[in-house]
Parts: structure tokens; sequence; C-alpha cells
């Protein structure tokens, strides 16, 4: 198979969903996103980092984070963060996959709930989760660009990610 057939059949095999939905799926099968901030101590800079990432009953993505690390600063001074969930996993031309860059802000929760989530995703956690510098994070999606392959790009607000993310369930 040629690779612009690969292309078109890995571009054409996607469901033609609502965009909504496709995002909110890509957030709910991901278990790990690349998290974005701003560099506090450097000017601003943009800092990436590889998080793990579960959700909250409504499809809001939950981090569990240490103080010590330095995106954990970060967002102390500026919540606002984007968070690419990426759904290219096992492709032979990734950029045929869809992928999401969510736009919002993290916060600390205390709901104990979303703590047991997160561990419910990432068994390994509970070894640190009770430590005294991790806490877990609530990201609230302001709007998502959804990147599904070539020619598939759309902005998807806040609030119909919401409705998407609660139709799933």
């Amino acid at each position: 198979m040629a690779s612009t057939d690969l292309m078109d059949k890995q571009t054409n095999d996607m469901p033609a969903t609502d965009p909504a939905l496709l995002v909110a799926e890509l957030i709910a099968n991901g278990d790990r996103a690349t998290l974005a901030t701003s560099l506090a101590d450097s000017g601003n800079w943009p800092y990436a980092s590889l998080v793990l990432i579960a959700t909250d009953r409504d499809g809001a993505p939950l981090l569990l984070l240490s103080e010590l690390a330095e995106h954990t600063r970060n967002l102390a001074k500026d919540p606002r963060a984007s968070l690419l969930v990426d759904g290219t996993g096992g492709l032979d031309n990734p950029l045929t996959g869809a992928r999401a860059t969510l736009l919002g802000r993290v916060s600390p929760t205390a709901d104990a709930e979303a703590l047991e989530r997160f561990i419910a995703r990432h068994s390994t956690a509970r070894i640190y989760a009770g430590f005294r510098d991790f806490r877990c994070y609530r990201f609230e999606i302001e709007r998502a660009h959804l990147v599904a392959g070539f020619g598939r790009i759309e902005w998807v607000e806040g609030e119909p990610l919401r409705r998407a993310s609660k139709a799933r369930r």
C-alpha cells in the first residue's frame, strides 16, 4: 500500500462523529498527556512535561502532581495551561490520527472521589498519592483544538465538550 493510500485509509476510517464527542473520547481513553505551563521564573517561556491523566465524573482531566515539580510551581503562579491529549499511538503516520490541545485552568481539588478515580486509572500512583507534596488537580477546559487527521481541524468550546462528556456516560 502506498503511503498516500495509508494516510487516506487512516483518515477515512476515523468515525465521523461530533467534534466535541471525539475530544471527549480522546480524553477518556487517554492515560497520559503533555502539560504545557508558563515557566514562571524564566520570563514565562513555555514549559511542557509528561503527565498521567484520568477523568473526573464529568469528563474533566485529573492530574496528580507534586508541589516540587516545575509545572506545579508554574501553575501556582498562573493556572492557565494547555494539555495535549494524543490518540495517534500505533499509527504508521501519526499525523493522520486524532489529537486535541485543551486550553483551560488547573486547580487543586480536595475531592476524595477525584483522587480515587485517578488511582483507579493508575494503580501505581497509590504509592505516592499520600505523600505530603502530592495533590490531585482538576483541569477545567475552556476550549479544545481538535486535529483529527489531515483537513479535520476544529475548535470546540468548553460547554459543548462538557455536554459530550456527559452524553458518553
